[in-house]
């Protein structure tokens, strides 16, 4: 939404928006109160989604949370935290592809550098499956794409 009203305002420079122009805007304002719930949900529910989602990884794929002997279940952690809350500030804004510039190929790169895209691609499928419980489907609806997003790009 921010990137978009910046780019309204240099290309309305002088003149009135047409209907066009402002679109995004009202199809902001019809889903503003979906998204600031579902910022706060996620917000209030962080740490029993990060630790939902550690225990399901646990049960299911306990060597993503291991290299070699160490346990690096510390660093998933503080990780997995960060891209849960961009993903929810975008959501909130509006701004995917803001989401995908600050941080997401960025951290694509150290991703592949340690070769952890199968943790990535695993982890937030299994986030997209407990964020739901903790949403409505309308929110879920606006909020699962965008951590589908970060999915495919630190996946791959």
């Amino acid at each position: 939404m921010l990137s978009h009203i910046e780019t309204l305002i240099r290309e309305v420079d002088g003149r009135y928006a047409t209907d066009n122009e402002l679109l995004f805007m009202q199809n902001y304002l019809q889903t503003a109160r979906l998204r600031f719930n579902a910022y706060q949900k996620i917000q209030k529910s962080e740490r029993a989604i990060i630790q939902q989602v550690k225990q399901k990884l646990k049960a299911t794929e306990p060597q993503l949370l291991r290299r070699g002997k160490a346990d690096i279940s510390a660093k998933w952690q503080r990780d997995t935290v960060r891209v849960l809350r961009f993903c929810a500030h975008a959501m909130l804004v509006a701004d995917e592809e803001g989401l995908e510039e600050s941080l997401l190929l960025w951290f694509q790169s150290i991703m592949r550098a340690f070769k952890a895209q199968q943790s990535c691609d695993i982890t937030y499928k299994t986030m997209q499956d407990v964020v739901r419980q903790y949403l409505t489907p309308q929110e879920a609806e606006l909020f699962c794409p965008i951590l589908a997003r970060a999915r495919r790009l630190l996946g791959q």
